[in-house]
């Protein structure tokens, strides 16, 4: 199943989903940042989520536009961040501020070598840190982005990739049809 045939199986209340699935997946749509750019966030994102049939649209589309370097950096980032994500998330929300002068003592050596732009990595890093909700790693990326000179529109944009592929693996989840 290719991009289109899964924005077309969205239900109608899905409508809006839909819409903004068609635009946030072209540089008109995500300001900003390179169609490579849209797509290695997509290809995380989608990860992130774990619904199968929306990591297959966008497998099957990014060979256009992505090297398997890559594609490797975005798998990745999703993975690197649903470890730390998990982590980091407990560290913000503990009562007990003592756990964050603990060292982490996990491996995370992808983040400062991901093969790839580390622009890029950040980017898909962000992206995956929204769907899973962790606003330590959110600040934590978003610093690194706007220090290496990106811009807010190319942040805003990659988060609006992020928010419309989750709501679209949610959109065509059995239970809510």
């Amino acid at each position: 199943m290719h991009i289109e045939q899964l924005r077309n199986r969205l239900p109608e209340h899905a409508k809006d989903i839909k819409l903004n699935l068609s635009s946030i997946l072209t540089p008109e749509g995500a300001p900003d940042l390179t169609q490579k750019q849209i797509f290695a966030i997509a290809l995380a994102s989608a990860y992130a989520t774990k619904n199968v049939n929306l990591i297959t649209a966008i497998s099957k589309e990014t060979p256009a536009y992505l090297m398997e370097t890559e594609i490797n950096a975005a798998k990745s980032a999703a993975t690197i961040m649903a470890m730390n994500n998990i982590y980091y998330r407990f560290i913000h929300l503990v009562s007990d501020k003592s756990f964050s002068n603990l060292p982490a003592k996990l491996r995370m050596n992808v983040i400062g070598n991901p093969g790839i732009d580390k622009i890029d990595f950040e980017l898909s890093c962000l992206a995956v840190s929204a769907i899973n909700g962790c606003g330590m790693c959110i600040d934590a990326h978003t610093q690194e982005l706007k220090k290496a000179g990106v811009s807010h529109l190319a942040i805003q944009s990659t988060v609006r990739i992020a928010s419309v592929l989750n709501a679209t693996a949610m959109a065509i989840e059995p239970a809510i049809e």
